[in-house]
């Protein structure tokens, strides 16, 4: 399977460090709370895009959990990101359905065009690309999610040509907001 799980990646923004202020209410919610681990990650993931390396420090210190151990759940679950991501995250899934109608295809076309590897961004910070193991869309073989959007049937032309529609539609989004 192409499921990548940990690979160092270019992020999309600067090394600005994140307001880490944002996060008291939530540890104070959660501090001393038994199982309160996984809810003050998707917490800091929920405030930032991502769980920055600040988060992690800031929630060890306040709510006294191991940094190894948070590391730990973060790098295990596939729904907490380290890294930044791109506003339009595609998910192509590699499921056994989708294998076998060749989403390897679709994932090759998009790296291409994209000029990315599976989970990287691109330097634009409008898209990132994931491989998942399954979408639940089986009959849809193969099928990809940009956001909420399900797209199925696929070839790799086709995904290129839906990613290349949303890229223009981001650009004309930019441009009327600019004009304001």
């Amino acid at each position: 399977m192409r499921v990548a799980r940990i690979q160092k990646q270019k992020t999309a923004s600067t090394n600005e460090v994140p307001d880490m202020e944002l996060l008291t209410p939530l540890i104070n919610k959660y501090k001393g709370r038994k199982g309160n681990l996984i809810p003050l990650l998707q917490g800091a993931q929920h405030l930032y895009g991502f769980i920055p390396r600040e988060a992690f420090i800031r929630i060890s210190e306040e709510a006294g959990l191991r940094l190894s151990e948070m590391y730990g759940v973060a790098t295990f679950y596939s729904q907490f990101r380290l890294n930044p991501v791109g506003k339009n995250i595609i998910k192509v899934c590699h499921g056994t359905a989708c294998h076998v109608q060749n989403a390897n295809a679709i994932t090759d076309a998009i790296q291409d065009s994209l000029n990315i590897k599976d989970t990287e961004t691109t330097e634009d910070g409008l898209f990132t690309l994931e491989s998942v193991a399954c979408l639940g869309c089986c009959s849809l073989a193969p099928v990809m999610m940009i956001g909420e959007d399900t797209y199925g049937k696929l070839t790799g032309k086709e995904a290129v040509k839906i990613i290349k529609e949303i890229r223009i539609r981001e650009s004309q989004t930019a441009e009327v907001t600019a004009n304001k």
